[in-house]
């Protein structure tokens, strides 16, 4: 079969898992400019560039951080000096930022805090685990990590990723080349590159549907396309040694370099991840278009400086939407048909308090895309976000304020300008439902997989009787049967490559360690998300994870005290403004905006293809079921039918017909503050 320098005809007729599904349509958010961006020079123009390969763009002043990056030399100082100064637990603040491309933050415990001693730091490590695919054997390291070296848990974040919280700096290096050693990295978990790369919790074997293999493909090559260059992260955690290890997700594009299928992870070697290496550098450096490629000798898609911001790309099928694919700044939706893939650009739900230039924004369409079109395609939005993002207010340097500032029709004209082809419009797609892909499935290959909800992505053997003992329940599942995992999108777990034979045996287990079934969660509860917060992020200004089970316990009363029993609603929750569980996209959310308080956002989309709204600021915790109750009862006694959603409610009638609606009414529901 000929293959193309891209994806290539990878599988067959396309198919479709069938999850229970809610159904709904997109409305992409249209906003107002806030700020002007860098005009692109012509190629002529003989301005003097401060970004090395980038001749003819006019000069942007640098903020502190594209400062630090320009004078690092790629990713290493001030970092190394820093990491061997063993007199000190911290570090200094250009290599806090600076550690971020390697995976890691440094944070401090404030709950250890002492007055009048040094801060209580400590490391953060975060995987780079593309598609949420962990092997079993990784979990096992990971887990004997975070028992040796971290605080006896490990943390599913929202990107389907592991963090391991608690590393002293003296112990860095080594739960690193650990990592590194046992088939995983954290190169990409954090920093102003690519990040983890997204995609259903789907397993991709033999037999799935052939458009889950596609996408699983894609995934792939996003996470490989943009890995940073440089030797940095070898020198410096690894005394600059080539690996005897393999990086697994690799095999998932061995089929399209070789035509040899997709072997296992067991069977996936040294020599075959090289010649698949081969072929990636050969994508990134091929000089399509104009522009994209710089003639560098380091980095040849970001440069000296790298991206002006975190990029964040997520792979979906037409109608999944477990991944929340608008919140991406890249999202691609593989056609069922195999024909190619939709692109959307500048999603992205991090803001600011008080700062109404910046702002929650689900992504654009740019256009759709064949496989022999695809790579090249996500190679000139890099470069246009590379050469024209806002390197001088960190603020707005997402590519979502890119591209809200120009306007779609200029965006996509100005990608164009890059790839030198005009860009076709986006593809029809089946209407979008939303699933966790939660309880038991058929894998296709003659196996099982199933989806278990873990509380706020919280890996923990808790204390109390009769509460969860998730580590050693997957640990004897890994043992025992021999299952690999798949982080979900909504940090939950789905094991996967399960013997039909071996149902009972894992089903044994969850009886054994106190692992509920999805049957037996609360709807509220298996459609949460909430991030860490504190006592370790830095950011946060209040509780999110610890306070969740307790809040979704207060709304579910009021819910029932209105007879809303069969009834659910996404909920979500941060700790400040930033919306790393995505809470601008939910039903309803709670943004922490003080200590024990909260801004409540309404009006997002039961099926994750709108931003919400905020209905009231300032809300104290303490009162929070005389704020919902108006909300939930004029959506039981107004809404078009059973079937209206409550994000779909509040979107219809919008925030001023809500307040009023609220001020007018008696609450009767029981505080449990």
């Amino acid at each position: 079969m000929a293959r193309t320098a891209c994806l290539a005809a990878l599988v067959g007729l396309a198919g479709a898992y069938a999850p229970a599904a809610r159904l709904g349509r997109r409305r992409p958010a249209r906003l107002a400019p806030v700020f002007s961006v860098v005009e692109r020079g012509t190629e002529t123009t003989p301005t003097p560039s401060g970004f090395l390969g980038l001749a003819g763009l006019p000069v942007q002043k640098l903020d502190g951080v594209n400062q630090m990056k320009l004078e690092s030399d790629y990713l290493r100082h001030p970092l190394v000096g820093d990491m061997a100064d063993m007199e000190t637990i911290s570090i200094s603040h250009d290599s806090y930022n600076l550690l971020k491309f390697h995976g890691s933050y440094q944070q401090d415990d404030r709950e250890k805090r002492k007055k009048g001693q040094e801060k209580a730091w400590q490391f953060m490590l975060r995987l780079k685990v593309p598609s949420g695919e962990c092997p079993g054997p990784l979990y096992k390291v990971l887990d004997d990590l975070c028992e040796h070296y971290g605080q006896q848990d490990l943390r599913m974040t929202t990107r389907q990723a592991f963090q391991i919280h608690g590393i002293a700096k003296k112990n860095m290096k080594h739960v690193i080349r650990t990592i590194m050693d046992a088939g995983s990295t954290t190169i990409g978990g954090c920093g102003d590159i690519n990040r983890n790369v997204m995609m259903p919790p789907v397993p991709i074997v033999p037999g799935c549907p052939p458009a889950y293999a596609r996408a699983g493909a894609v995934a792939a090559v996003c996470a490989e396309l943009f890995v940073p260059q440089t030797e940095a992260f070898s020198e410096i955690w690894c005394d600059g040694e080539k690996l005897a290890s393999v990086q697994y997700w690799k095999r998932h594009l061995v089929d399209v370099v070789t035509g040899g299928g997709t072997p296992t992870v067991a069977d996936f070697d040294k020599a075959t991840e090289a010649q698949v290496d081969a072929k990636v550098q050969e994508w990134m450096r091929a000089p399509t278009g104009k522009g994209i490629v710089l003639d560098h000798p380091i980095e040849p898609i970001y440069g000296d400086i790298y991206l002006p911001r975190k990029f964040k790309i997520g792979v979906t099928v037409e109608g999944d939407n477990s991944i929340d694919v608008f919140i991406n700044d890249i999202g691609i939706v593989v056609k069922e048909d195999l024909s190619g893939a939709n692109v959307y650009v500048g999603g992205g739900l991090g803001r600011t308090h008080g700062k109404e230039t910046t702002f929650a924004r689900a992504a654009s369409p740019l256009g759709f895309f064949t496989d022999e079109e695809l790579v090249p395609a996500l190679k000139a939005i890099v470069a246009t976000q590379r050469d024209h993002g806002n390197r001088e207010v960190r603020a707005n340097a997402r590519l979502k304020y890119l591209v809200h500032t120009l306007g779609q029709d200029a965006f996509v004209a100005l990608v164009e300008s890059y790839l030198d082809a005009p860009i076709k419009p986006v593809a029809d797609l089946k209407p979008w439902r939303y699933s966790d892909w939660m309880g038991w499935h058929a894998q296709g290959d003659g196996n099982l997989f199933l989806g278990l909800n873990c509380e706020q992505g919280r890996v923990r053997d808790y204390d109390e009787p009769g509460s969860p003992q998730w580590r050693t329940f997957l640990r004897d599942c890994v043992d025992e049967v021999g299952v690999d995992l798949i982080l979900s999108p909504t940090q939950s777990i789905v094991l996967q490559n399960i013997p039909p034979a071996h149902k009972g045996t894992i089903e044994g287990l969850m009886d054994k360690h106190n692992i509920l079934p999805v049957e037996a969660i609360d709807p509220l509860t298996r459609l949460s998300m909430a991030c860490p917060a504190l006592p370790l992020c830095g950011l946060a200004v209040t509780e999110a994870e610890r306070f969740m089970p307790t809040l979704i316990i207060r709304t579910r009363s009021v819910l029932d005290h209105l007879g809303l029993v069969d009834d659910e609603i996404m909920m979500r929750m941060t700790g400040c403004p930033n919306g790393c569980a995505r809470p601008y996209m939910a039903e309803l959310a709670f943004v922490g905006d003080g200590k024990a308080s909260y801004q409540i956002y309404v009006g997002g989309s039961p099926v994750l293809t709108h931003v919400g709204f905020e209905y009231k600021e300032r809300q104290k915790v303490k009162t929070i079921e005389h704020t919902l109750e108006p909300l939930f009862a004029m959506w039981r006694d107004e809404r078009l039918d059973a079937t209206e959603a409550f994000g779909d409610f509040c979107k219809r009638v919008g925030q001023p017909a809500l307040a009023a609606f609220a001020a007018d009414y008696t609450c009767t529901s029981t505080i449990m503050a």
